[in-house]
């Protein structure tokens, strides 16, 4: 079976992740799973790491759900955002970690409730 005849099938059955079978409601059910999951963390956690472990998760699950939109839609915009979120999720990581460093430095834990006794 040639890859024509995967897509072309796939595309009879209804909307699938690049010929895979993947239905797109599944890979949105995920995302929005992971992105439920990210928020728990960021809710429930008083950890600086921790909270910024649950934000990349948060960020991956909305980069999940561009990619099966945009393949949903037959265009590249999905990836583009992906590139996008990408580029925030590094930024986010290097000012994030720096915070955590320093907060670590001054306080000698990550506690969220010592943030409140910063100066500046």
């Amino acid at each position: 079976m040639t890859i024509a005849a995967v897509n072309e099938a796939s595309a009879q059955a209804g909307v699938a992740l690049a010929g895979l079978g993947i239905p797109a409601s599944h890979a949105l059910i995920l995302s929005a799973l992971l992105f439920a999951i990210g928020l728990a963390g960021v809710m429930a956690r008083r950890n600086i790491l921790f909270m910024l472990m649950s934000l990349e998760i948060m960020m991956n699950s909305a980069a999940l759900a561009f990619v099966v939109g945009g393949n949903m839609w037959g265009s590249a915009d999905g990836q583009i955002m992906f590139i996008f979120v990408l580029t925030l999720a590094a930024a986010e990581a290097a000012i994030g970690l720096a915070i955590l460093l320093q907060f670590y430095h001054r306080f000698r834990n990550l506690d969220v409730n010592q943030a409140n006794k910063l100066k500046g």
